[in-house]
């Protein structure tokens, strides 16, 4: 689990990188603190909020990475407001109503008894032959889904058949994800 100010660090990274592409500015980074340069997955999930509620507008990132958190947050900020295939670029005129969501993830780890999974605390990597699919922890608690139906879309989110979890094939893997947004540390 990050400290505040390392959360806090991460979120400012992630929107100047953001703010600095739109605006076509050099970004003004906080400074790197040792605790985020240690290597790790994460994912940078946009959410466009407005009078109608709130709305998934991007969400990219690295299962793992040899990289610093620091840089994988960077450059995923940047990939799911820009590069996310489900959605349009993210526009200057956007950026106002969007918030920032950024998940840091735990180490992978393969099960073969799907009790183990805890919606709402397990995030679902799901692989069959080349086919592969991730649903965040925080998806399966937002949709108040329980674990048959976590399991199925995240089959669905590998462009699998619901039932191809139960497959021997199939590997399944599950992490947590330390998570935070804007809103949640007041910016």
């Amino acid at each position: 689990m990050l400290q505040a100010i390392d959360r806090q660090t991460l979120l400012t990274v992630a929107r100047e990188r953001i703010t600095s592409e739109l605006n076509r500015t050099e970004p003004d980074y906080p400074p790197r603190r040792p605790e985020l340069e240690i290597p790790g997955g994460a994912f940078v999930t946009l959410h466009l909020v407005t009078g109608e509620g709130r709305r998934l507008r991007g969400c990219i990132g690295l299962i793992e990475s040899t990289r610093p958190i620091y840089d994988t947050v960077r450059d995923a900020a940047h990939s799911a407001a820009f590069r996310d295939p489900r959605f349009k670029p993210l526009s200057a005129e956007e950026l106002g109503s969007v918030e920032l969501e950024i998940s840091v993830l735990s180490r992978l780890e393969t099960i073969t008894d799907t009790r183990l999974i805890v919606p709402g605390t397990h995030g679902i990597m799901l692989e069959q032959g080349p086919r592969s699919g991730l649903l965040l922890p925080q998806v399966a608690g937002e949709r108040g889904w329980d674990r048959a139906t976590f399991l199925e879309q995240t089959c669905l989110k590998a462009g699998l058949p619901t039932g191809a979890w139960s497959n021997p094939d199939t590997v399944i893997r599950i992490f947590t994800a330390d998570v935070f947004d804007e809103s949640s540390l007041r910016m």
